[in-house]
């Protein structure tokens, strides 16, 4: 058994492994992460392994020795090279003889930070999955071999792939379409400029242009700051809608023609709308933080909606678990399973918008305007003792039984009542609590919250 090599235990994330590049994260780390998932992989029967990387300064020397370590547990290895992660899962997903795939990426955080993303079969690799790296690698439970190596290039078919996502619209009805592209420097800066030059339509691109300084702003189109030089380029040139991307283009971001943001259980609500019309009856998973109006307006449409617990990872499970054609959170990942491989593809979604446009014969913004007007909180994030992370949310839990409250605790606490509905959870990523209240009324938005700080208060906590 070979010299193992101990991870810093932060760097192993439920959905991923990441940290700060130079503190808590290096080459070291990437060559044991490509020793121990090649021997995962071998042992299950796999024998070669697709490998891509973002446009962060580090990636390219973590993706050498993680390809480094690969080799040496045996493992071919077909490097795709720079792009987003989406592509990466598509190399994986659309060739026969790979078995597997490690995306370098920091996505959507600091630019000192990288990470991997890793996918097995088709399926996502999280949770107990990236522990048992750590165990593995901290003892060197290693396969020893000699893997070869090739180049793959994957990009075009990528993107062609991702233009059927207009399959059966005629290009006429699309050709009126006036969109705002930010890629943000990420990693689908390249491949928003040669889908934008297939696409019917006028389009106008910002930040495609990667750049792992991230020198306009950051990547990450959940946070409404990061859309301003979108929602300024909508309102100059008179543009239909804009999209943005975060940093390895696997969630979107979007904004009508007014500069409204369409946030994504939104996004996910155009997108079942547009499912059910040509597949009625689907199943529709959402995670435990989106909007009432969604699930009630998937069931009005005569789909079936699932409420499941957050977490890219997590929400992908469930679909291959209930054969659902469609994913999402509020995040901005969306999972599109009616006709494509259902991962999280921002720009696959971005032009399944164009599509949803046309054959709901609504704009964006008419479908924006038309939304149920309600009075919600953004994500609560407040830190929190990790002794005490899960075990306050169980005390919330265990008090609720206690009541008649109509609780779901598939992640966390969500209670629905007269005023809406608040949440509670804590956080697999970090030691924070969250929180999140929804009602139809101002006043009642302000009794959630006091119940949520009520509860807090009787297990010894605040928001702070």
């Amino acid at each position: 058994m070979s010299v193992g090599h101990g991870f810093d235990p932060s760097i192993l994330r439920e959905y991923d492994i990441r940290g700060v590049v130079g503190q808590t994260l290096g080459p070291k780390d990437a060559y044991a992460l490509g020793r121990t998932f090649a021997t995962v992989l071998r042992r299950g029967g796999g024998s070669r392994i697709a490998v891509g990387y973002d446009g962060r300064l580090s990636s390219p020397v973590l993706e050498e020795a993680l390809v480094e370590g690969l080799l040496a547990s045996g493992i071919d290895v077909a490097r795709i090279g720079l792009g987003p992660t989406p592509m990466l899962n598509f190399a994986e997903a659309s060739a026969q003889d790979v078995d597997g795939g490690i995306q370098v990426t920091g996505s959507h955080n600091p630019r000192d930070h990288n990470g991997f993303k890793m996918v097995v079969g088709g399926r996502p690799f999280f949770g107990a999955d990236i522990q048992r790296l750590g165990a593995m690698a901290a003892v060197g439970d290693w396969e020893e071999g000699s893997g070869r190596c090739e180049s793959r290039a994957v990009f075009s078919a990528y993107v062609d792939r991702l233009v059927e996502g207009l399959a059966g619209i005629a290009d006429g009805d699309l050709a009126g379409l006036r969109i705002g592209w930010d890629a943000g420097n990420g990693a689908g800066g390249p491949a928003v400029e040669l889908l934008t030059s297939k696409l019917p339509g006028e389009h106008h691109l910002l930040f495609t242009e990667v750049d792992g300084c991230f020198p306009h702003h950051h990547p990450d189109p959940t946070i409404e700051a990061n859309l301003a030089d979108l929602k300024a380029l909508v309102a100059r040139d008179k543009l239909d809608f804009g999209v943005a991307f975060d940093g390895d283009a696997d969630r979107i971001g979007a904004v009508d023609g007014t500069g409204r943001v369409i946030w994504g259980d939104q996004l996910l609500s155009i997108f079942a709308e547009d499912l059910l019309l040509r597949h009625p009856g689907a199943t529709v998973v959402a995670d435990v933080k989106a909007s009432r109006t969604l699930f009630d307006g998937i069931a009005r449409l005569g789909g079936y909606p699932v409420m499941w617990k957050s977490g890219h990872s997590l929400i992908k499970s469930k679909m291959q678990e209930t054969g659902a054609a469609l994913g999402g959170e509020m995040s901005g990942h969306v999972f599109f399973a009616d006709d494509y491989f259902g991962f999280d593809d921002g720009l696959y979604a971005a032009v399944r918008l164009m599509a949803a446009t046309v054959r709901l014969g609504r704009s964006l913004t008419e479908m924006r305007s038309a939304m149920p007007a309600m009075f919600d909180t953004p994500e609560l994030r407040f830190p929190v003792d990790p002794a005490r992370k899960f075990a306050a949310v169980e005390e919330v839990r265990m008090r609720l039984t206690e009541t008649d409250a109509r609780v779901v605790d598939v992640d966390g606490v969500r209670v629905t009542d007269d005023d809406g509905w608040w949440l509670l959870r804590a956080s697999n990523t970090q030691d924070v609590l969250t929180a999140r209240a929804e009602s139809d009324t101002a006043e009642g938005l302000e009794r959630l919250v006091g119940r949520i700080d009520a509860q807090l208060a009787l297990s010894g906590l605040a928001r702070a």
